[in-house]
């Protein structure tokens, strides 16, 4: 399925952009509300006494309940309320059982069979049987809200006994991954209002089958949500785990650092590189760094203006100060390789690019510009108050200028940006397009049918990039990645040789990277890229 995604690229970058804003001084979140909070008394967030987690986000929590149409923040609660049929891991980069103990899949692609374990119920009490999966999955299409067009392959669903649930697809797709997304895949108890569900739902109820129930939503306050165990939970309550989980929201960095250093919180979702830093020398703390899914792109002007000449843009590879930028982030970026970062499938190790003014020299003295040449004017638009991207922009600026390119760059809101980049005359368009990128779930294929696939209308194929020949291996991707994995790892590697290499459509600067900082006593935890910013806090195990 097509683009349907990306309010997602405005996500990226709202999120980034209202985070930058968020931490920028003011009024702390809830010194007014002076009320105790769940979990914030200093013994219980390190996991003893009533051995509550207490999760700071910088960011409200919670703006849609439903799980077909939840689209938002609130995934770092919903992932531990609601259960998929797989879950994606990085270190192997499969699906792996969750809601479904085992699947099988057609030689063709196009015939998915999931085995649901027996015995699980629903916060409602009712069964999670194939028949309530494919009733969740089936409102969830119907919806048609948020991610819902993950499941866009589905021709039909049919729940052959208790435990047996069928897909029949319209076209092959790795329905193991699509499965495993981060929205729109969970299971949950269709039946569980007597009325409007949509609207049972908004109220704060759940029906999910997860190890954690809602406790208490509280929207507007500090701590604004409280998840309490699910007894009836199919893994079971043996051994030690944390019974509460508390989101106590803090937009003030150093407030979230101060209550983390003072032990009344057991996890904050971001540091700045100055107190991570901090955070990596203090006894009560442990932090952990993780590259992200999501990556920056710099996308040149395929199609008009002086970067229809691929010399150009080779040049432009070639003038970014890939390891400065880096260096400059201070641990918050990673050098990418490639356009598929690493933890799936279709990364390839090697691409990582290196800057070299003299190459680019040369390009630039090939096409007619560069020092003694003309001067080579181009225009840049990127996201107004990430300070990534201006990091970029300047480095990439005081480059050019020693090789006579005067590049005048705009910081815009995400809305305007995207406009100007899909400006019906060509003449209205920006020379070099800057954004991030991210999969909605753990599939490669999000980067090359979005971004680099010819597009009748522009939407997010913003370097314009119309090769037929590109086209049709795309197409054939999906296909590949449910019926022969290592030959989609090698139309992957071909197809980042043509597209950066050959047509020198984009350059890749970076990979995000997650920085944590979390309490001595947690014990087990792990970020996992494909869920971004969620705490599966059943997996973990408090210690003293």
């Amino acid at each position: 399925m097509r683009w349907h995604k990306r309010l997602l690229a405005a996500g990226a970058v709202a999120a980034v952009t209202v985070t930058a804003a968020a931490c920028s001084g003011g009024q702390v979140r809830g010194a007014a509300d002076s009320t105790p909070q769940p979990g914030s008394s200093a013994g219980s967030a390190g996991g003893t006494a009533d051995s509550t987690f207490v999760y700071v986000p910088n960011l409200d929590v919670v703006t849609d309940w439903d799980p077909a149409s939840s689209y938002s923040n609130e995934n770092i609660a919903m992932e531990n309320i609601y259960e998929s049929l797989t879950r994606y891991n990085p270190q192997t980069k499969k699906a792996e059982p969750r809601l479904a103990a085992s699947w099988t899949s057609s030689p063709d692609g196009k015939k998915w069979t999931f085995t649901l374990r027996e015995g699980v119920k629903f916060h409602t009490g009712k069964p999670v049987d194939a028949a309530a999966a494919k009733a969740a999955i089936e409102r969830t299409m119907k919806e048609g809200q948020g991610a819902a067009y993950i499941w866009g392959a589905v021709k039909k669903i049919e729940a052959k006994d208790a435990t047996t649930l069928e897909f029949t697809l319209k076209y092959p797709t790795p329905l193991d991954l699509v499965a495993s997304a981060g929205y729109a895949s969970y299971v949950y108890d269709t039946a569980a209002a007597s009325g409007d569900l949509k609207k049972w739902f908004g109220e704060g109820h759940d029906a999910g089958s997860g190890p954690y129930t809602i406790e208490s939503w509280q929207k507007g306050k500090e701590t604004e949500l409280t998840l309490k165990a699910f007894d009836g939970y199919w893994g079971g309550w043996d051994g030690q785990h944390y019974k509460k989980i508390a989101y106590r929201v803090t937009p003030e960095l150093t407030t979230a650092w101060q209550l983390l250093q003072r032990g009344e919180v057991s996890f904050v979702q971001r540091l700045n590189s100055q107190l991570f830093a901090q955070a990596g020398s203090t006894d009560t703390v442990q932090t952990s760094q993780t590259p992200s899914f999501q990556n920056l792109l710099v996308l040149f002007n395929t199609a008009d203006g002086p970067l229809k000449d691929v010399k150009l843009r080779q040049a432009l590879q070639k003038a970014i100060d890939y390891d400065g930028l880096v260096a400059a982030m201070k641990g918050s970026g990673v050098a990418a390789s490639g356009l598929v970062p690493d933890g799936l499938l279709g990364n390839v190790p090697g691409m990582t690019p290196k800057q070299d003014l003299a190459g680019a020299e040369a390009l630039l003295k090939e096409a007619g510009y560069g020092p003694g040449g003309k001067q080579l004017d181009l225009t840049l638009t990127y996201a107004q108050g990430d300070a990534d991207q201006e990091l970029l922009v300047t480095l990439l600026s005081s480059a050019l200028d020693k090789l006579n390119v005067k590049l005048s760059a705009k910081p815009l809101q995400w809305t305007t940006q995207w406009d100007q980049g899909k400006a019906k005359d060509p003449s209205k368009r920006q020379d070099i397009f800057v954004m991030y990128w991210f999969p909605d779930y753990a599939d490669a294929y999000s980067w090359f049918v979005n971004v680099f696939h010819g597009e009748k209308d522009v939407q997010f194929n913003l370097s314009y990039l119309k090769d037929a020949a590109i086209d049709k291996e795309i197409d054939e991707l999906p296909a590949l990645t449910a019926t022969d994995k290592a030959a989609a790892e090698k139309a992957y590697a071909d197809l980042q040789n043509k597209i950066i290499g050959e047509q020198a459509a984009v350059a890749v600067p970076y990979v995000q990277n997650y920085q944590r900082a979390f309490a001595k006593s947690v014990q087990g935890y792990v970020d996992n890229p494909a869920y971004p910013n969620v705490v599966f806090v059943y997996d973990l195990k408090p210690g003293a």
